[in-house]
């Protein structure tokens, strides 16, 4: 661990209870053992690819870790990560993560962004998509049962829609095979270049 995370660390920790402390240090030492490589300490992921798990709910995050460990979510690197961590890990993980500050992203396309806020709040009433704002919120911020998705990676969404979309990815809610099947490419990448800079 760098010196001055170490102080932010025992910072944070003067103003917790002993449990807590202990929390707080088992998620770090976990976080810097075999999380940062590819998400940061900080939930802020080193490639578009990597989800951003900062400001991620505590709940998604514990049932995704849940999912890959069980293998109803599929992908090698995170099913190895998650197979010897315990049910309070995964719990402590999720609380980790969920208290960093999420940050959006700055639109390099707000052509593109534009077509992508009006499939996200409004939808396509004529192919039959239905409004993403409708179940994850107007900010993207989702709910403890769906995913936070404000100022997520916008490949990272895209690469997600399309698992959805071929079924290749099941774990979650069915109705996202649904939604996702629908989106044209360039709907796809318009809905997660707006996404992305949603705070």
């Amino acid at each position: 661990m760098k010196p001055y995370r170490h102080l932010l660390a025992l910072l944070a920790a003067a103003a917790l209870t002993d449990a807590q402390a202990a929390d707080l240090a088992r998620a770090v030492e976990i976080v810097e053992a075999k999380c940062f490589i590819c998400h940061g300490t900080e939930g802020e992921s080193s490639s578009p690819a990597f989800p951003r798990l900062a400001g991620q709910h505590a709940s998604y995050l514990e049932r995704q870790l849940i999912d890959y460990k069980s293998g109803r979510r599929r992908n090698d690197t995170m099913q190895a990560m998650a197979a010897e961590l315990t049910a309070d890990e995964m719990r402590l993980l999720g609380m980790y993560f969920e208290s960093k500050p999420a940050r959006a992203h700055p639109v390099t396309d707000p052509e593109l962004a534009q077509v992508g806020r009006f499939v996200y709040n409004r939808g396509n009433p004529f192919s039959g998509v239905a409004a993403c704002a409708d179940c994850h919120g107007a900010a993207g911020h989702g709910t403890e049962k769906l995913p936070r998705l404000g100022g997520q990676h916008a490949q990272y969404v895209e690469n997600q829609l399309k698992a959805f979309s071929k079924r290749e990815r099941s774990n979650d809610n069915a109705v996202m095979h649904t939604i996702a099947s629908k989106l044209t490419e360039l709907e796809a990448k318009a809905v997660a270049s707006y996404i992305s800079a949603l705070q």
